[in-house]
C-alpha cells in the first residue's frame, strides 16, 4: 500500500503492517529569494547572501522593511540558507540599538515564517507582539525578526535557533544598506522565542565569539526538553500537538538519530502529514487530547540512545556553555508548560560562574499570560542595557 502525504516528496511505504516512513519535509517555499545559492558551501557563517526591500506594513507604520537572506549552520554542521526581517523605524540613525526579537514560531510550515507571517492575511498566524514592538520602535530603535526554525521549519531543535539567531545579529552588521555595523545588540525573545535567545546567549561565547551583544532577555523557557517529556508520561494533553511538531522537527534535523516516523502507526502518520505545513492551529488541533500512545506503533525510540542524546543536546540545562553577556530571564512560578527545576538549576550555574543574571517572576499563573505580564521589566532592563548601565544581578 502507498499513502502519500501532503507535501512533495512526503511518501509512506506501508505493507503487510510493517510501515517505513521517511522525514516529512515542508513544501519549499515558492519565492526563489529563500533558495540556498550554490556556493553556499563556500560562504562564512553570518554573510549576507542577499536582501529585498520589503513593502511597508500597516502593522508597523512609518517603518523600513528589509528582508535579509544569511549564511548559517545546521545542527549537523551543514551550510543553510537564513532570513530575518529587519524594522528600522523613522527615527533610524546609523549604528542606532537594535533589538533581536526571536519571535514564537509554532509551526512546521514555510507559511509560518515570521517573514511570511507579517504578510499574511490569514488571521490564525499573527505578529501578537505588535504594539509592543511599536513602542520599541518610538524609541528609534531598529527589530530584526529571524526565521529562526531554519529552512526545514525543525520545531524542537533549539540549539539550531540559538545559531541562526547569531548568524543573523552577524549579518545585520554586514549589510551596508541597514547601518548597523556598530550598532548595540541586546536579544530577546519567550517560549519557543526565548529558548532561541538563551541558546544564542549560551553559545555566542563559542560559536560568535567576535560578537558583542549587549544582553539577551528570555522569558517561559523550556530549559529541559527531556524532563517535559518525562512529566508528559505518555498522558493526554490539549497541547500534545506541540510535542508531535517538535517530534516532527527533531527528525527533519536529525534523521539519521530521531528517526520518529519508523514509530509511528497508521493515525500517527495520518496527523504528520496533516501538520507538515501546519502552524499553530492545525497542531494543536491534530493533537488536541491525545497522547504518545495515540500514534506510536512501537515505544523502541523511547529508549534508544541516540534519540535521547538528541533531545538532551537541545536542552540548555544539559548544555555547560556559559554566557559572557548579562542575563534577564522571566517566568511563572507555577508555569504548568514548562519545568521550573530545569529554570532554576540554570540560574543557579550561571550565577555561580558570575553572570550578571536578573530572574524576574511574574505574577501570572500560567505560560501565555506570564509572557504579557513580564514584557515591561523586560524592556526596562533592554533599555539600560543600550544606555549602558551597570546590569543589575539577583544572585
Amino acid at each position: 500500500m502507498l499513502i502519500t502525504g501532503a507535501v512533495t516528496g512526503a511518501t509512506v511505504l506501508a505493507s503487510a503492517g510493517t510501515v517505513q516512513a521517511i522525514p516529512l519535509y515542508p513544501t519549499p517555499d515558492p519565492d526563489p529569494f529563500y533558495a540556498a545559492p550554490p556556493d553556499l558551501a563556500a560562504r562564512k557563517p553570518g554573510e549576507v547572501l542577499a536582501t529585498r526591500a520589503m513593502p511597508p506594513l500597516l502593522i508597523f507604520p512609518g517603518t523600513t522593511v528589509t528582508l535579509v537572506k544569511f549564511r548559517s549552520t545546521s545542527s549537523l554542521g551543514q551550510p543553510i540558507a537564513a532570513t530575518t526581517t529587519v524594522l528600522t523605524p523613522p527615527a533610524h540613525r546609523t549604528d542606532g540599538p537594535v533589538l533581536s526579537y526571536q519571535h514564537i514560531i509554532n509551526g512546521l510550515g514555510t507559511r509560518c515564517a515570521v517573514s511570511r507571517v507579517l504578510y499574511s492575511g490569514d488571521p490564525n498566524v499573527q505578529i501578537r507582539e505588535a504594539i509592543a514592538l511599536n513602542a520599541v520602535l518610538a524609541r528609534g530603535w531598529s527589530v530584526a525578526l529571524p526565521d529562526h526554525l531554519g529552512p526545514t521549519f525543525a520545531y524542537g531543535a533549539a540549539r539550531l535557533g540559538g545559531q541562526i539567531t547569531l548568524d543573523g545579529v552577524r549579518a545585520l552588521r554586514q549589510a551596508p544598506d541597514l547601518r548597523m555595523a556598530d550598532s548595540p545588540v541586546v536579544l530577546a525573545g519567550y517560549s519557543g522565542g526565548g529558548m532561541a535567545t538563551a541558546w544564542a546567549a549560551a553559545l555566542a561565547p563559542t560559536y560568535a565569539p567576535e560578537l558583542e551583544i549587549a544582553g539577551a532577555a528570555a522569558g517561559g523557557v523550556p530549559m529541559n526538553m527531556v524532563t517535559m517529556l518525562e512529566a508528559l508520561n505518555y498522558r493526554s494533553h490539549p497541547a500534545f500537538g506541540l510535542v508531535l511538531a517538535a517530534g516532527i522537527g527533531l527528525e527533519r534535523e536529525y534523521p539519521d538519530r530521531f528517526p520518529i516516523s519508523e514509530s509511528m502507526n497508521s493515525r500517527g502518520l495520518a496527523a504528520r502529514a496533516a501538520v507538515a505545513d501546519g502552524c499553530t492551529n492545525e497542531i494543536l488541533a491534530a493533537g488536541a487530547g491525545h497522547s504518545v500512545r495515540d500514534f506510536a506503533a512501537s515505544m523502541s525510540l523511547v529508549a534508544d540512545p541516540a534519540a535521547r542524546a538528541v533531545v538532551e543536546e537541545n536542552s540548555l540545562e544539559l548544555f555547560d556553555g556559559i554566557p559572557t553577556m548579562p542575563i534577564f530571564e522571566w517566568h511563572s512560578p507555577s508555569d504548568p508548560l514548562i519545568p521550573i527545576a530545569a529554570i532554576d538549576n540554570v540560574n543557579r550555574r550561571y550565577c555561580a560562574a558570575g553572570v550578571r543574571l536578573f530572574s524576574h517572576h511574574t505574577f501570572s499563573p500560567e505560560h501565555l499570560s506570564a509572557a504579557v505580564l513580564g514584557i515591561p521589566a523586560a524592556l526596562g532592563w533592554i533599555d539600560a542595557r543600550f544606555r549602558g548601565d551597570p546590569a543589575p544581578s539577583t544572585c
